[in-house]
């Protein structure tokens, strides 16, 4: 595996001050040429032809150092290669200049967002359930990214959604056991275990995975139907528990305070009656209408 090595190039300014006295000096002497030419047309004599190769020479050169300068800007890098030989990496912004024969390969090391797709896969109990993550990303190793993975981008991409895959199979959506972690319960475990896992994968390319999150999680439309019914059946059946405990307490109140206040004494069959009236009363869905009984108990 590669590893960065940061470097630091001549500074651009400098060098173009040298690239403008080079290229003004090449001009002087094809200057000096043209008039060494008059002069030896003058006296029917050659000109100086020295003068105008080394003019030649000297602007080329100016011409061939002006390709060694480059700008980076903040959160930027260049990969310098020379030969193919990888020579280092300069991050420090601002003006520079470095050998015209090096490759610049420009490599942006801000944060990325990597906004997953909606993926259709099975969680842990073989439901199909429909998850999208969003990653967010940078580049921490210019080597690795440019020479270890080809199109570190894409890489992630593809990468990320392994991850999302194998941790969607990792854990049920919902309704795990006392304890379990769920995709809908435990969503900053899951956020962290996503996390980990990409940094995993993504550090062969020299890649840190700043954040992690789930953006979507829902039952596949197939069996979206099925789900929410019985999810309401559920509702339903802890409300009818909690309502039957509440009348329980209540009924039990109620026989409790008439034998302590002696305002009624009771016998089982009547205590009966009274509990089951009570419950009707408490536990039905619409509003009870009494009826008068003109005789007794048991008529």
């Amino acid at each position: 595996m590669n590893r960065e090595r940061e470097i630091h190039v001549l500074n651009g300014w400098a060098m173009l001050l040298l690239n403008i006295v080079v290229l003004l000096g090449g001009l002087a002497l094809v200057v000096a040429f043209i008039f060494s030419a008059v002069e030896a047309d003058r006296v029917n004599g050659l000109p100086n032809f020295w003068l105008l190769i080394g003019g030649a020479l000297v602007i080329a050169s100016g011409v061939f150092l002006c390709f060694g300068h480059f700008a980076l800007q903040p959160n930027e890098g260049r990969v310098l290669i020379l030969f193919g030989a990888y020579r280092g990496t300069v991050r420090e912004s601002g003006f520079h200049w470095t050998n015209p024969l090096n490759t610049k390969q420009r490599i942006s090391l801000r944060s990325r967002n990597l906004n997953g797709e909606k993926l259709k896969v099975n969680d842990k109990r073989g439901n199909p359930v429909e998850i999208a993550v969003v990653v967010v990303w940078r580049v921490q190793d210019t080597a690795q990214a440019c020479f270890d993975v080809d199109q570190y981008v894409e890489y992630v991409e593809v990468q990320s959604e392994s991850a999302v895959r194998h941790l969607a199979n990792c854990y049920a959506y919902d309704h795990g056991e006392e304890g379990e972690t769920t995709l809908r319960s435990g969503v900053e475990e899951i956020n962290a275990a996503l996390q980990q896992e990409l940094q995993e994968r993504l550090a062969k390319a020299g890649v840190a995975v700043e954040e992690a999150r789930l953006t979507h999680l829902a039952y596949a439309p197939e069996i979206a139907g099925a789900m929410l019914r019985r999810q309401q059946a559920e509702a339903i059946i802890a409300a009818r528990q909690k309502i039957v405990h509440g009348a329980v307490s209540m009924v039990q109140m109620a026989l409790h305070d008439l034998a302590e206040q002696n305002v009624i004494e009771l016998d089982e069959e009547r205590k009966a009656a009274m509990v089951g009236n009570l419950l009707v009363v408490l536990c039905g869905e619409t509003e009870a209408h009494p009826v008068i009984n003109t005789g007794t108990l048991y008529t």
